[in-house]
């Protein structure tokens, strides 16, 4: 299955890099800031955070300045609840492309989540701005696991995005339903606060979400300088798990599609 998705996603990699350029280019067309816009939001709500976690009610970050701690997880949680919305979309905003001609559908939410891909790496160029201001060290050989950690987290969104683009064809509501989820996802994830404050006993189901492991990961290669413990391959399982059952769903409905939208 998952060779059948590469070789797919291979295959259609002109119309993807297509569909790719002309989200981005429609997205920032009319705006004034145009990409800045994906550093801008992310920082904005890591300001507040960092106001009200820092004077207010403070959270120990373990000596990291509490900027560097929330920022290193929001830009990659960016990517997740930006790119899902997107990708849900896809299939029923681009209705009249899917009912008259033919071309693989898959397509259209690979590269909504490619599109948001472009934020992230905007957003996360930031990351090295304040790593560098704090002075924050830095542990190279922890860097090489980027790339993986990155990769998990996109197997997850293809997963979850591939599924939701087909279900919200069928049942419209699913868009408001994923407002809703991903609004408690983020608090279920160590983006404001540590995994040190989930009680130990719990933390082996609480890294059964996903999120939370990519997201300690991250901290622990860029914050902490130090390597991803365990957590990351039970993120990748899950992950992984994510991934094959979205598009086990997506192409057992994709004959269904243009005839419903």
């Amino acid at each position: 299955m998952m060779l059948s998705l590469m070789g797919r996603v291979f295959n259609s990699r002109d119309l993807i890099a297509a569909w790719t350029s002309r989200t981005i280019r429609a997205r920032y067309q009319q705006s004034a800031l145009g990409w800045l816009w994906a550093i801008i939001q992310p920082a904005a709500q890591v300001a507040i955070f960092a106001i009200i976690f820092t004077l207010f009610v403070p959270v120990n970050t373990g000596g990291t300045p509490y900027v560097v701690f929330s920022y290193v997880a929001m830009a990659p949680w960016a990517f997740v609840a930006s790119s899902l919305p997107d990708m849900a979309n896809s299939l029923v905003a681009n209705m009249s492309l899917v009912t008259k001609i033919y071309f693989p559908r898959q397509a259209l939410p690979i590269a909504a989540m490619l599109a948001r891909l472009m934020d992230f790496g905007l957003a996360a160029s930031l990351i090295l701005v304040l790593l560098v201001y704090f002075q924050v060290p830095v542990l190279f050989q922890a860097w090489l696991f980027l790339p993986v950690i990155l990769g998990i987290q996109m197997m997850l969104v293809l997963g979850l995005g591939l599924a939701l683009a087909a279900a919200n064809v069928f049942y419209r509501d699913v868009q408001s339903l994923l407002t809703l989820v991903i609004q408690l996802w983020f608090y279920a994830s160590p983006i404001i606060y540590p995994v040190s404050l989930v009680p130990e006993r719990l933390r082996a189901f609480y890294f059964l979400n996903p999120m939370a492991g990519i997201i300690e990961a991250y901290r622990d290669v860029l914050v902490y300088a130090r390597v991803p413990g365990m957590y990351l391959v039970t993120s990748a399982i899950v992950s992984l798990v994510i991934l094959v059952v979205g598009y086990w769903f997506f192409k057992r409905v994709e004959f269904q599609i243009a005839d419903i939208v």
